[in-house]
């Protein structure tokens, strides 16, 4: 594996033969992929919040912001535009290089967009990359962020196909891979990822990164969110998964996604130290950084600079990375390959 080597036409079968490689073996190949691509001892640092929290009338089965279920999280309108940029000024200070904001809606609606778009503008003149996820978005919608300034559109498959109607019933899977067909046609970069430990099999596993690396472009940021299990979900009883199958999954991301970042995202309040390490073995070199994780707890970021300073990891300047690294990789297995990059969809 080469930093040349980028595919979009991975079978089923080949990314569980990666799942059942030993584990020594998986995290080498993992960590030759990364250094190839990047360096082994950065890690981008991003900070989420919540504007507009509560009453989501999806039906997500792991998410607490869902008004079909009681869990305690208050119902919040859409936060004022100077409250969200006085945020985006103290994650700044705390050493952030991006700031995302989270909507509990099922798609914006029209009176939103004008406050929506003042947001991306006023963090974007604070000299942070913006990145927003608020449900499904229409072309125009997407075009409208773009215009805003907005550099990422952060939209999860979740699971895969087949175990995605376990998860959810008021959204289809072809619903989420339009919305990031939106985004990518109108210019902006996209965030994509997934859950582990909601009941899937290894398969589903193998099946949800499939359809990112599949992806007609991979996603420059590709979170690895382990469940967060919250008391009146259908899935706060479900049992932990493995923390070596959630690190398998980290390293096969990387080797899936080789220039992507592969972003360690819900549930490492419940990480050791070591386990998050192992994870940045495996290749995960983004962050979530700051207390709160939309309604859900996140390491603070002092604990998380310590942890860099024991790790020998630094976090990434806004000038340490841009689009160069992630287009000269797709460039070169394009010319490699002689063709376009392939769509696969798993039926």
């Amino acid at each position: 594996m080469t930093a040349q080597t980028v595919r979009h036409d991975w079978q089923r079968t080949e990314i569980e033969a990666l799942f059942d490689l030993p584990f020594n073996d998986l995290l080498f190949q993992a960590q030759q992929v990364h250094r190839a691509n990047f360096d082994a001892n950065k890690v981008q640092v991003s900070t989420l919040l919540s504007i507009k929290t509560g009453a989501c009338p999806e039906d997500c089965k792991y998410c607490p912001q869902s008004a079909h279920y009681h869990t305690g999280v208050d119902r919040e309108r859409l936060m004022a535009v100077e409250k969200v940029l006085t945020e985006a000024r103290a994650a700044k200070e705390q050493g952030a290089s991006r700031f995302c904001m989270g909507a509990a809606w099922r798609n914006p609606k029209a009176r939103d967009m004008p406050y929506v778009v003042e947001m991306v503008k006023g963090v974007k003149e604070l000299g942070l990359e913006t990145c927003m996820t608020l449900g499904m978005l229409s072309a125009e919608q997407a075009k409208i962020l773009q215009q805003a300034g907005l550099d990422y559109y952060n939209h999860n498959l979740d699971t895969s196909p087949e175990f995605y109607g376990e998860i959810i019933s008021t959204r289809t899977y072809h619903d989420r891979l339009e919305t990031l067909s939106n985004v990518r046609d109108a210019g902006m970069k996209v965030c994509a990822g997934g859950i582990v430990g909601m009941g899937e099999s290894r398969s589903d596993r193998a099946g949800l990164l499939q359809q990112l690396a599949n992806l007609p472009k991979h996603p420059e940021s590709v979170p690895v969110n382990m469940l967060v299990k919250v008391q009146g979900t259908p899935f706060a009883e479900l049992d932990d998964l493995d923390p070596f199958e959630f690190v398998r999954t980290v390293a096969i991301a990387r080797i899936l996604m080789p220039a992507s970042y592969v972003r360690l995202s819900a549930g490492r309040e419940t990480m050791s130290d070591e386990l998050q390490a192992l994870c940045f073995m495996a290749g995960a070199n983004s962050i979530f950084y700051g207390e709160r994780l939309l309604t859900t707890a996140n390491p603070e970021a002092d604990k998380d600079q310590l942890l860099f300073r024991r790790l020998g990891l630094e976090p990434l300047e806004i000038d340490d990375y841009s689009d160069d690294v992630y287009e000269a990789v797709i460039a070169d297995a394009v010319a490699e390959e002689e063709q376009p990059p392939l769509y696969y969809e798993v039926s």
